[in-house]
């Protein structure tokens, strides 16, 4: 946790540091008060004194009162803007450094636990650092302050005393070892319950199609009672304290008037005012001690399940970042080429290569295509380029450079990237083609207007309410697949890049719709790369080259006529989707 307050700014500590000596302050006048009850009792009980020497010191008293109001005031502003503004930096450390993660490491997370962590497990620590300053730094010192101040006022008192604090810690002991070990279980639980949600209000449709909401309302019955459970647990437990400290408390204060009462009964005539008075401020400060201790209970109570979130906000920060980026600016000789050089691959946490050996070359203005079965390696292969992964054996060269040399934003500079599941961010049509910094000048609507034409789009779009500036759903769940893929495509077209990659970007589109579109395509970027990833003969029959993978090999390498002749693998591919006849005049 101490490593998770290093981000601290200088200003946040400057807060503090004022919050702790008001911390003093205000423990300083807290402890007059008793000072003044025992003056005002004694003079009382004294022969002579005058009413205004009385009201002398209730005005003391209600000085001090005001001075401890304020001065409480200050410090709990200062721990609240503390605590929200470091929060605010966590999250946002957190968030650029999971946008820095590779594939992998996020999937190894999970997204529902980047989720938890950067939410749930903030506030934890956000909470910590808030009563932190308040409770933390003040119970300690009033602890110890108000003990100085009883030592001497009666030896019967402060064995009392102490036997109340014993028996408190003893409590929060117990209750600490009970819940501790389920601090870790609640925050796992919290991601497994915002991972069940997640995934039944994305698979919506299916689990209606299906008949499966009885189903899923068990899965979420099981986490969220597995949670319910374990949090009723720790609350029951945490309950308990309540009762003790009234019996403690209110014990304190019965078991200080049953001494005192013994100790003036048995005391000399001169000895009663002075113990009558020691007894007053001695239950005074006994409320102090007991408050203090307390005040430590509640916070050793909070700092376990803030550790454990602090634990698991530095797991995202101290990832090991498998992509690393590298240091070259992106001004090459060659431009436009794409290079494997027997380039193998597995995942970290496999021991077997899902890609062995390939290697081919595409040259700017070139079209190559990758086709297999499913499972062949084909999205993989083509992740390699933008580093979405790193090729384990082997170079990817972008431009005649290894793409681990790249720093990223210049490498994506080059890239146009259309996912085999096309993506929409809430906005407007524009916004959503115009989405990204490509190193260049941000589209104007000329552009936007044609990189939506040349992806086929411009029907459905300008018959859209506001056309260009309609508005697109969180996720596109406003426009249809098709629709979602041709805006994917324009928002790639609009970027003007080097190399287009097409993950499978054309199976959501009809015949005509992928035949039109191609034909535009290879128009408008004639001087342009384009590495196309389909699983339809006819998407990529005019390709300048064809990478046939089976199983991760690559089988065969050349034309849709040549690979007919000599790839058995891509012959059978073909005649699956095309007859003989249409493969001949193709």
């Amino acid at each position: 946790m101490f490593r998770l307050f290093k981000n601290l700014t200088k200003k946040e500590l400057i807060l503090i540091l004022v919050a702790l000596v008001l911390v003093i302050f205000n423990v300083y006048i807290e402890l007059k008060l008793p000072d003044y009850m025992s003056t005002i009792t004694a003079l009382v009980q004294t022969e002579g004194s005058t009413i205004g020497e009385v009201i002398e010191q209730g005005i003391y008293m209600l000085l001090c009162a005001g001075g401890s109001l304020i001065s409480a005031a200050i410090v709990g502003y200062i721990a609240a803007n503390v605590a929200s503004s470091f929060a605010a930096t966590i999250r946002k450390k957190i968030f650029k450094k999971i946008e820095k993660l590779g594939t992998f490491e996020v999937k190894q997370f999970s997204t529902s636990s980047l989720i938890t962590r950067t939410t749930n497990d903030v506030t934890q620590v956000d909470m910590l650092i808030g009563m932190g300053l308040q409770m933390m730094a003040k119970a300690p010192i009033m602890a110890v302050w108000a003990i100085l101040k009883i030592l001497n006022k009666g030896f019967e008192w402060s064995i009392l005393t102490a036997c109340c604090v014993v028996l408190l810690l003893t409590t929060v002991s117990i209750i600490m070892i009970l819940v501790l070990p389920r601090f870790a279980r609640v925050q796992k639980a919290i991601d497994k319950i915002n991972s069940v949600t997640r995934e039944n209000l994305q698979g919506i449709r299916v689990i209606r199609a299906f008949n499966a909401e009885s189903f899923q309302t068990e899965r979420f019955e099981g986490v969220n009672n597995y949670l319910t459970d374990m949090q009723l647990f720790n609350q029951r437990c945490f309950s308990v304290m309540m009762p003790v400290m009234n019996i403690v408390m209110n014990g304190l204060t019965l078991g200080i008037y049953i001494i005192g009462a013994f100790l003036i009964n048995q005391a000399g005539m001169q000895d009663k005012i002075t113990l009558f008075s020691n007894m007053v401020v001695f239950s005074s400060y006994g409320m102090q001690v007991i408050m203090s201790f307390l005040m430590l209970a509640f916070i050793f109570m909070m700092v376990p399940r803030a550790q454990i979130s602090a634990t698991r906000i530095n797991e995202v920060l101290d990832a090991k970042e498998s992509i690393v980026d590298g240091n070259f600016d992106g001004k090459t000789k060659e431009e436009g080429t794409v290079e494997f050089k027997n380039v193998s691959f597995k995942y970290p946490d496999a021991d077997e290569y899902l890609l062995k050996d390939i290697s081919f070359k595409v040259n700017k203005g070139e079209t190559i295509a990758f086709i297999g079965s499913t499972g062949s390696g084909k999205s993989t292969l083509i992740n390699l380029v933008p580093r979405l992964y790193d090729a384990t054996d082997g170079e990817v060269l972008v431009d005649g450079v290894n793409v681990k040399k790249y720093k990223q934003t210049a490498l994506y500079n080059k890239l146009g990237y259309i996912s085999q599941k096309a993506v929409m961010f809430t906005g407007t049509v524009s916004e959503n083609v115009a989405y990204g910094n490509n190193g260049k000048e941000k589209p104007d609507i000329n552009k936007i207007k044609k990189a939506i034409e040349v992806a086929q789009g411009t029907d459905f779009v300008e018959k859209m309410d506001k056309s260009y500036d309609a508005h697109i759903a969180r996720g596109g769940t406003n426009v249809s697949g098709g629709q979602k893929q041709r805006l994917s495509i324009a928002r790639a077209i609009a970027r003007d890049p080097e190399i287009y990659i097409f993950d499978d970007s054309f199976s959501a589109l009809d015949y005509k719709t992928d035949a039109t579109l191609r034909k535009k395509l290879k128009e408008y970027t004639k001087d342009a790369t384009s590495m196309i990833v389909a699983q339809r003969i006819g998407t990529i029959i005019n390709a300048d080259k064809i990478v046939v993978l089976d199983k991760g090999k690559c089988v065969g390498i050349g034309t849709h006529k040549e690979l007919l002749k000599k790839c058995e693998v891509y012959k059978e591919i073909a005649l699956s989707q095309l007859s003989e006849e249409e493969l001949e005049n193709a």
